[in-house]
């Protein structure tokens, strides 16, 4: 299903010292960090996994998830998602992803949710049956009937990440990218969104790839890990390979990430 073989990826960063002398010289002569985001990713995914992609910040996570739904070119490497090479079939290849970003949003911000469902139907072409069904089922599921004639800039963080979710989902994609779906959500709120999740991966059997840092969702999730640092995966496995005794999950993954010097 999910592919990555040798994949590398790097990005030039400006740099400069304060003050406005510097930013001046800066116009003359830039310097550049270069900072290697993947180097030499390897792993696959198979068909209705759940996996929990994990590292720390800047480790990589947020690069691999761009690289696989297209968003992104990789420097050298494979890459295949279900047959396709994401950045080179990007329409046809979206839509058979879900994407849901937890810091960016696919809703427009000042006009009620339903407008933007409507607008995502044709963008991705769903057909009207399709598109009513989907809206049914996912209004149910999500508990979002109050919540699509309002505008996306008046509803909480919780709210609007419910209505994210259902929008990454109208066209049934097989694969779902998740990064930071929970982020800055309320206890009852992450529990609907997690239970949701399941229902998705068991009853439709969609692949899942997660990348977060609330272990509580890995833990929830997740049948398998990917550790990423510093661009390389460190580790390929569960939650069971890692624990040691009656430890919580934050305190593995805290002794996980020291030992791996990341």
């Amino acid at each position: 299903m999910i592919t990555m073989e040798h994949v590398c990826k790097s990005y030039k960063i400006a740099k400069r010292n304060a003050g406005f002398g510097e930013a001046v010289k800066a116009l003359f002569h830039r310097e550049y960090e270069e900072i290697h985001a993947l180097n030499d990713v390897c792993f696959t995914i198979d068909d209705g996994e759940m996996v929990g992609y994990i590292g720390p910040n800047g480790a990589g996570k947020s690069s691999t998830i761009k690289i696989l739904s297209g968003i992104l070119t990789p420097d050298s490497g494979r890459v295949l998602v279900d047959g396709r090479i994401p950045y080179k079939n990007r329409i046809e290849h979206v839509r058979e992803i879900g994407v849901v970003f937890g810091q960016r949003s696919q809703l427009w911000w000042d006009v009620p949710v339903i407008d933007s469902f409507e607008l995502l139907k044709d963008i991705y072409s769903i057909s009207n049956t399709l598109y009513k069904q989907s809206l049914e089922e996912l209004t149910e599921l999500l508990d979002l009937k109050e919540l699509l004639r309002s505008p996306a800039r008046q509803l909480s963080l919780g709210q609007r990440m419910r209505c994210e979710i259902a929008a990454s989902l109208l066209h049934r994609p097989r694969i779902l990218f998740l990064d930071e779906p929970t982020i800055g959500l309320d206890a009852v709120s992450k529990l609907a969104v997690r239970d949701f999740i399941l229902k998705q991966n068991k009853v439709n059997g969609t692949t899942v790839i997660l990348t977060t840092h609330d272990m509580q969702d890995i833990e929830a999730l997740a049948s398998r890990i990917l550790l990423i640092g510093k661009g390389k995966i460190l580790l390929d496995g569960t939650l069971e390979d890692i624990k040691h005794g009656n430890e919580n999950i934050d305190e593995t993954v805290a002794e996980l990430y020291c030992s791996y010097d990341i």
